[in-house]
């Protein structure tokens, strides 16, 4: 668990986030995250064999096809596949790697941080970067139709 300091600056010096199971299906979380993250300035990376293309942006089928430098490996998979994946993250030579809620691995915690990656694990980026930039609401999401701004009535 990382704390709001340390969750502000690694979300302040990232750019390009590729995120490992990113869906194309609009109801699924990895779709929310992606579109908050594009929504905020990141570059977003799809990662998924499964796909060609989602949020406008090329997918790949794996980490070692990106490319392009990464800062940041966000894992959207299961506990059992993220020592795989870190291995992957590692490679990339990412700065951070990111498991999102209820993925943990502790191994593959230990095998990044032994290879210089910082970890955040089991928390979801969207929730954490509203948390420490603010947009956060009562029920977990900026839907931009709360307000403390008196509404104009129209009169009739």
């Amino acid at each position: 668990m990382s704390d709001a300091s340390t969750t502000r600056r690694i979300l302040d010096t990232t750019q390009t986030i590729a995120v490992v199971g990113l869906s194309d299906k609009v109801h699924r979380p990895s779709y929310f995250v992606g579109k908050y993250l594009l929504d905020h300035g990141y570059t977003v990376i799809p990662v998924n064999p499964m796909i060609d293309e989602v949020l406008g942006q090329k997918s790949y089928a794996s980490l070692a096809d990106i490319p392009v430098p990464v800062d940041m490996v966000d894992c959207f998979r299961r506990p059992d596949q993220m020592v795989e994946l870190t291995e992957a993250a590692i490679r990339l030579n990412a700065k951070v790697l990111w498991m999102q809620l209820g993925v943990v691995n502790n191994q593959a915690r230990d095998m990044a941080i032994a290879a210089g990656l910082e970890v955040v694990m089991d928390l979801c980026i969207k929730i954490e970067h509203a948390r420490v930039f603010g947009g956060l609401n009562w029920a977990g999401v900026n839907t931009g139709l709360i307000s403390a701004r008196r509404s104009k009535r129209i009169n009739l």
